[in-house]
């Protein structure tokens, strides 16, 4: 695994996350930690499974903004818009991405907050997908990561380990500090060069005299 970057922050970022069912939601904890270390904004999502792995309070903490869960409030009838919220981010980051969340997200159910969202974002994504080893091998899974990377988001493939089934294999979410890389890689990939002026340029010039002989000069290729 490559050593996260961390001398270049993510300051003023937007990174929305999304975090579905299983249990590589702890990794998630970790992740927020980094991107808010970096000095970027975060704001989560989280589907109603996601809280059996980990609290709210515990990303809402980390990422120092409410985590959003349901449509409304049933106390208040506040509604949340996730039209706003998809506009708002510069980043969707959805880890851990589970089987069924993957399957929503490749054929565009909307019964969670979550997949709204992920249906009304028009900036970048980057998918983390994290299961057991069978279900990550299955054809249906396989030819939804296919589908959902066709339609331009980022998969970070999962990694091969000890899963929490005892099973020995590919499923493992990608580490926090790899995906905060990513981030920051998708994220400055289209700044690299904004603002900069290039010249280009092939090397000295030939004028023939002949098919054999020509007539050329010294070239550095600085000019």
């Amino acid at each position: 695994r490559k050593k996260a970057n961390h001398s270049m922050p993510l300051s003023g970022k937007r990174i929305l996350i999304g975090v579905t069912g299983g249990i590589a939601a702890y990794k998630t904890a970790h992740l927020i930690r980094l991107l808010v270390k970096s000095r970027a904004e975060v704001k989560v999502v989280m589907t109603a499974s996601a809280r059996d792995f980990i609290t709210p309070l515990t990303l809402a903490t980390l990422s120092k903004n409410p985590v959003l869960i349901d449509f409304f409030d049933q106390k208040t009838g506040e509604w949340t818009n996730h039209v706003a919220l998809g506009a708002w981010a510069d980043l969707m980051v959805i880890a851990p991405l589970s089987a069924n969340t993957l399957s929503k997200l490749a054929n565009g159910q909307s019964d969670s907050l979550l997949a709204c969202t992920y249906l009304s974002c028009t900036s970048p994504i980057l998918l983390a997908p994290a299961m057991d080893l069978d279900m990550y091998q299955h054809p249906s899974v396989k030819r939804n990561l296919d589908t959902v990377q066709s339609f331009g988001n980022k998969i970070m493939e999962a990694t091969t380990g000890e899963l929490a089934s005892g099973l020995i294999g590919q499923g493992r979410m990608a580490e926090p500090e790899d995906i905060h890389d990513s981030i920051h890689e998708i994220l400055n990939a289209s700044l690299t060069f904004q603002g900069k002026n290039f010249l280009i340029t092939a090397g000295p010039t030939l004028e023939a005299i002949d098919p054999v002989r020509y007539i050329s000069n010294h070239s550095s290729g600085k000019m």
